[in-house]
């Protein structure tokens, strides 16, 4: 296990290992509730004018699936390859403390790119289903909410919506000098569609 650490954070390892631990960390931040799964999402949409100069770069970004998949959980699927890739291959040449081990993660990184898109592909359906189904969520604008995690103007938070089914569950946040507690009650009054949450206002203050 020494050795296993030792190797992770050896020279030509160390970068492969910090975005492990980033990944990992994100991810816990995730499970208590601090953020949202698409909190670091990239936008691949090109502004109204078009800028062609960037226009290879979306098309790259589209093929590893990125766009169709939040980019941390594109990340995640890459980072434990990347990872395991550069502490084996440095280890079997004996390259972890060279300059060597460092240019081998270009063509690592490189591989693991493909592997990711491979390991990701099972789930580009499953999110394409799942934002086509948060397509009808539109309709609870003007009604009541349930807070479930705290929300302001800056902090993304999430709430319910009744329905004769099961709850809606929103990513919200509120307007401008307003926060919305746990177990508080809210207005629904506005999606924001380049963010993909929704707007409210405390009902009390209403």
């Amino acid at each position: 296990m020494i050795e296993l650490l030792q190797a992770s954070f050896s020279s030509a390892n160390a970068f492969a290992s910090g975005l492990l631990l980033f990944v990992l960390i994100y991810w816990v931040i995730v499970i208590v509730g601090l953020l949202d799964i698409s909190s670091l999402d990239i936008d691949l949409d090109a502004d109204a004018d078009g800028i062609a100069s960037i226009a290879w770069l979306n098309s790259a970004l589209a093929f590893f699936n990125l766009g169709r998949l939040p980019l941390m959980f594109f990340l995640s699927f890459f980072a434990l390859p990347f990872w395991a890739l550069s502490v084996g291959v440095n280890h079997t040449l004996g390259t972890q403390d060279s300059w060597l081990g460092v240019l081998l993660l270009f063509p690592i990184g490189f591989v693991c790119l493909f592997l990711a898109k491979l390991l990701t592909w099972p789930f580009v359906k499953l999110f394409t289903v799942m934002e086509t189904e948060e397509a009808p969520k539109m309709n609870v604008i003007g009604q009541l909410c349930t807070i479930l995690l705290p929300a302001n103007e800056d902090q993304v938070g999430q709430a319910s919506v009744k329905t004769k089914g099961s709850p809606l569950l929103l990513n919200v946040k509120t307007t401008q000098g307003h926060l919305a507690k746990k177990g508080e009650t809210a207005l629904v009054i506005d999606y924001l569609p380049e963010n993909q949450l929704y707007l409210i206002e405390p009902f009390e203050s209403l």
